[in-house]
């Protein structure tokens, strides 16, 4: 995860990879990217991990994200959300990988493979 200026240019950096998230608002330039491809000298939060929600969800349906995320903040595991058109993705430091498996699997979420985004 990157922080730059909300003024600064979009890096071409920042939309390299398979995954990349882009968010500009009026107070920042947000990147998620590969931790590899942000470079040194910008504010950057490293050892995140994505967690994908299998969609796609019908923009219907409510508490989907939710059900996901009560169980993490039971846990005290700190979280980064992103959602695209189709399903959710769940962000968490490296070092709460675990915990985060057993506070998904005892409210009976499974987990469905190890693809890394």
């Amino acid at each position: 995860m990157c922080r730059l200026a909300c003024d600064a240019c979009v890096p071409a950096w920042a939309l390299e990879g398979e995954f990349f998230c882009v968010v500009r608002s009026r107070d920042e330039l947000s990147i998620v990217c590969e931790e590899n491809r942000a470079p040194d000298g910008i504010r950057v939060e490293k050892n995140w991990v994505a967690l994908k929600l299998e969609g796609p969800f019908p923009f219907s349906i409510t508490g989907v994200l939710a059900s996901f995320l009560q169980p993490l903040a039971e846990a005290q595991i700190p979280i980064f959300a992103i959602s695209t058109f189709d399903t959710d993705y769940v962000l968490i430091k490296r070092e709460y990988l675990e915990r985060a498996g057993e506070a998904l699997g005892d409210v009976g979420h499974e987990k469905a493979g190890e693809e890394a985004v």
